[in-house]
């Protein structure tokens, strides 16, 4: 299996599966020097971690990370940083019944027929407990990035959606409540929402807004490697993942361009932002915000029909412990791998200095 690498200099490569002994990844190109703050790392984990809610799966996993490299006095050495987080609540039992049938809208078919053999306990690799290891790196590029502030939030689920601009909430209320939505008011009609869709044994989609700020101007390259272009695979390689825009996203084709166009100040700054902070695929300096958007969870608490392996029709029951909606665990998925983005264009900027 390939494609577990992501990045070119600061760059991570992932292993591990849901219900194996444990995940985890192993971060090149992390500079020497970088005191980390660990507790802030496992902070990361424990705000994407299973079992934080009553709006999450009920799975109890501790996540807490373990690391075996690249780290002398509490700070990095320059060479590989290995991490592990060991699996502790499997309960592999309840995959049994679909050791030879498909689950629709996941992976299982498709990796069926390209492997010829599947590791059918949650997922295996499929599984998004894979991004738990995504977290870790991204909260040591957080670390790395310094002054670049990045917060990502719940601003849709289902059809209830934020009806305010980033810049008119208070960002510092996202961690209020189990939604992650920094307006009080619609975080608590999202949470009673998600509880009744639970309640059916049903799921939901969701958005995830995220605003990069005091990115400096020149990251990114003009071509095929522009910040945009590497933040949209960043965030459409998480799980569950459908769609991604940035600045005014689709809404700027009902915009005339003298409305669209960015006009600037005298000191290179722009009076509106609808290019969302990138421009030719280069960062200019004003904010970065983008959203994500996320599929409900294909696993649903009914009965369904689908097909075996020998392509047979059957009838079964999704069983397990699952997300009713994903979005508010998927917040610190999304500011890791746009940490991870940023981090790797700042030392790519760094190396074309040189």
């Amino acid at each position: 299996m390939a494609g577990n690498t992501f990045g070119t200099l600061f760059k991570l490569s992932t292993f591990g599966e849901s219900h194996g002994v444990a995940i985890g990844g192993v971060l090149d190109g992390c500079p020497a020097g970088l005191e980390l703050d660990l507790n802030a790392i496992q902070l990361d984990l424990d705000r994407r971690k299973p079992g934080q809610s009553a709006i999450v799966t009920q799975r109890k996993e501790p996540d807490t990370v373990e690391f075996y490299s690249g780290l002398f006095e509490g700070k990095t050495t320059g060479t590989p940083i290995g991490f592990a987080i060991h699996n502790t609540n499997q309960k592999s039992k309840d995959y049994g019944h679909i050791k030879d049938s498909y689950r629709p809208s996941h992976a299982d078919y498709t990796y069926d027929q390209k492997y010829g053999f599947r590791d059918y306990r949650g997922g295996g690799r499929s599984s998004a407990r894979e991004t738990a290891s995504r977290v870790v790196a991204g909260a040591i590029a957080k670390q790395f990035l310094k002054n670049i502030k990045i917060n990502a939030f719940v601003s849709q689920v289902g059809t209830l959606k934020l009806d305010k601009n980033y810049t008119e909430l208070n960002l510092s209320l996202t961690e209020s409540n189990p939604v992650r939505c920094p307006d009080p008011a619609t975080a608590s009609k999202m949470e009673a929402y998600i509880k009744e869709i639970k309640k059916e044994g049903d799921t939901i989609g969701g958005v995830v807004t995220c605003v990069l700020q005091n990115v400096p101007v020149g990251l990114g390259e003009p071509v095929f490697d522009k910040l945009h272009a590497d933040l949209g695979k960043a965030m459409l390689s998480i799980n569950a993942v459908k769609g991604f825009e940035y600045g005014s996203g689709f809404a700027g084709v009902c915009m005339k361009g003298s409305e669209h166009n960015d006009s600037f100040n005298t000191d290179g700054s722009t009076k509106t932002n609808y290019s969302g902070g990138v421009q030719g695929g280069i960062s200019n300096g004003m904010d970065i915000y983008f959203n994500v958007a996320f599929k409900p969870v294909a696993t649903v608490i009914q009965a369904y029909e689908t097909i075996d392996k020998d392509g047979n029709s059957v009838k079964t029951q999704g069983k397990g412990r699952h997300d009713p909606c994903v979005v508010p665990r998927a917040v610190p998925i999304v500011e890791a791998m746009a940490a991870l983005v940023l981090a790797d264009f700042t030392l790519l900027q760094r190396a074309n200095k040189i």
